[in-house]
């Protein structure tokens, strides 16, 4: 039987299956999925749990043995068993189907791993699972649908979010739904059920570091030379990891290099930005940056945060925060001829 992350919490307020599999590479879902397994175990008196995570020499006569034991003091349990890589092997294959064959009463079995392939949800260890039991595949949200789902997450607080307020939460999280969680639990923590538009979440989020990188890639944009450096240095004392802020600069860059061969093609400034959604209040910004510079420009600053990666990763030699920096800058249309110059100035 296949349940979907939405139809999770029907089901168990009807029912709790002896086998779950959990399977999906989106953590958040995932997560919560289990939580919600491990939740309604507990409410039915599943109050043991025994965590077993499948490693490289993992023992599967171990984890035979502890499903054919008594549970402690009698009680029912958990048996949580956390396999990422999806692939028992043979022996873990042999096990898992030896369980399947008959699961014990007292116990219900957990298997939580990453993303399984259409081979192994043809494989015999996996039918034998599912046959007593339930599958839960966790598949990411696509962009078109985040809207929806931040939408249905207020809803389930009691919030009441602007379409405006949305889009713009949409707009930072690019796609990342445990992001798009945490801003909306500190949003409820912070104005609980009201009416939170645009401006509030702005409000919200003016001292988070994460869109405190978002601000120096607008500030890149926008020209604003001797403010750079502050930031630079700002984001540098807080501990931000330099990895966010070249992919916060690399993801505009791409962008704006799309938008400028666009421009090549003889579409205005204007209407690139329209086709590409940008948010209206950056419109300006993105506008004064495709101006400043052509495609040849866009695509060396792509091949320099390429070069940053590789700094970062240990492959290059060089200070990734003296190439963001000079990365930011010339963004922004100038070169850098002295740090402290433009500190002081």
């Amino acid at each position: 039987m296949q349940v979907n992350c939405a139809d999770l919490q029907t089901h168990l307020a009807q029912n709790l299956a002896p086998v779950y599999i959990v399977a999906g590479d989106e953590p958040l879902q995932s997560g919560e999925a289990c939580d919600a397994i491990r939740a309604a175990a507990k409410q039915r008196n599943f109050t043991e749990r025994q965590v077993l995570d499948v490693e490289k020499g993992f023992d599967w006569n171990n984890f035979l043995a502890i499903s054919n034991s008594l549970s402690l003091f009698a009680e029912r349990r958990l048996i949580e068993l956390r396999m990422p890589g999806g692939k028992p092997g043979d022996k873990g294959a042999d096990a898992l189907i030896e369980y399947a064959r008959n699961p014990p009463p007292d116990s219900v079995l957990l298997v939580v791993t990453g993303k399984l392939d259409k081979s192994s949800q043809q494989s015999k260890w996996f039918s034998c699972l599912e046959k007593p039991g339930v599958f839960v595949a966790v598949w990411p949200v696509e962009a078109r649908q985040l809207p929806g789902w931040i939408l249905q997450r207020v809803r389930s607080k009691g919030m009441k979010l602007t379409p405006a307020a949305v889009q713009l939460i949409v707009d930072r999280v690019e796609g990342n739904m445990l992001a798009a969680a945490q801003e909306l639990d500190k949003l409820f923590l912070l104005y609980g059920s009201g009416q939170i538009d645009e401006q509030v979440v702005l409000a919200a989020v003016s001292d988070s570091a994460r869109y405190d990188i978002y601000g120096l890639v607008d500030a890149a944009l926008a020209g604003e030379v001797k403010r750079i450096p502050r930031m630079i240095d700002g984001l540098r004392g807080e501990g931000i990891d330099p990895v966010l802020l070249n992919w916060a600069l690399a993801r505009e860059l791409r962008s704006m290099l799309t938008m400028s061969l666009a421009m090549t093609r003889g579409a205005r400034a204007e209407q690139v930005v329209a086709q590409a959604h940008v948010w209206q209040k950056r419109k300006s910004l993105v506008i004064a940056g495709l101006k400043r510079h052509g495609t040849g420009s866009w695509q060396d600053f792509l091949q320099q945060a390429g070069r940053i990666d590789r700094i970062i990763k240990g492959m290059m030699a060089g200070n990734a925060w003296d190439e963001l920096l000079q990365l930011s800058l010339g963004i922004a249309g100038t070169r850098l001829f002295a740090k402290s110059a433009l500190l002081l100035n």
